[in-house]
């Protein structure tokens, strides 16, 4: 039986170009790029579940027409399947189609994750949600990120973000807290800084890809100039939150490898086989 959570919604940014990944994915959305069998997106689809969620909103853009299918039923492979071994291969996606119901709106420009945030709104409406960014693909044998964030919004009841600790040198890769640690490793938030250069981040505490937001960041984010890079960056919009102390960070249990590099991505292939490989080879 699936667990109940305040939260039934995820929000997955989905739409931007992956040039990190040219040319696999000149056609190809870079969240479908596979770690051994499974899409980057599925695995972000499953932590969302796990976590209690059964409503996936995605925010696609031109191009990314393979996540939808991926998300819907192959009747002519199932057909030709049928009855081999290979029918066991497609239980998970099949078990992900049948509990979780998938909807779907484009992001027409790259404005920024914060305006792909705010592009989803149609599809979240006034509730508190969490965002997954396929990207950051984050594993826990015990509790996966976002059952550990869920768990934390029932006690604060404000928005939260998933924090690990970088290299110092690496803090313009990401946006970047400081803040009060009020319990160990949860910090309420007092400044939150995007992309700052080494000599200008507030700590070495960087923000992943795991949010849960409370639904007034909508209108923030509509009231939110262009930021680094020119984007609207989620980081801004939940400075104003933070500043009326609604925003706590978590450094979460787990392990987090960043898919948007190709050194993550073969880092988390070669690892989840070396974990994984006799299941694989069965």
């Amino acid at each position: 039986m699936q667990k109940k959570s305040p939260i039934s919604i995820c929000l997955f940014p989905a739409a931007g170009y992956g040039t990190r990944f040219l040319p696999a994915t000149k056609a190809m959305p870079k969240e479908m790029l596979p770690v051994l069998t499974k899409p980057l997106i599925q695995y972000g689809v499953e932590e969302a579940m796990s976590a209690g969620m059964n409503t996936m909103a995605i925010v696609t853009g031109r191009g990314k027409r393979a996540i939808e299918d991926h998300f819907d039923v192959s009747y002519e492979l199932e057909h030709q399947i049928q009855g081999t071994a290979k029918e066991k291969q497609l239980a998970d996606i099949r078990h992900l189609i049948d509990k979780c119901t998938f909807s779907y709106t484009r992001q027409i420009e790259m404005k920024g994750l914060g305006h792909a945030i705010l592009t989803g709104e149609t599809l979240i409406g006034n509730q508190p949600f969490s965002v997954i960014l396929a990207d950051d693909l984050c594993v826990n044998d015990e509790e996966g990120v976002l059952s550990q964030m869920v768990a934390l919004y029932k006690t604060y009841q404000c928005s939260i973000v998933a924090i690990e600790e970088i290299d110092p040198s690496q803090t313009d890769k990401y946006g970047v807290i400081a803040g009060d640690e009020i319990e160990p490793g949860i910090y309420r938030v007092s400044t939150m800084v995007e992309k700052p250069s080494p000599e200008d981040a507030p700590s070495n505490l960087a923000i992943i890809g795991r949010y849960i937001l409370t639904p007034d960041i909508f209108e923030i984010l509509r009231h939110t100039k262009p930021g680094k890079g020119g984007e609207i960056q989620i980081t801004d919009a939940l400075m104003e939150q933070a500043r009326e102390g609604k925003v706590i960070a978590y450094t979460f249990r787990g392990k987090r490898y960043d898919c948007g590099s190709v050194d993550g991505y073969v880092k988390a292939t070669v690892e989840l086989y070396e974990k994984d490989k006799q299941n694989l080879k069965s």
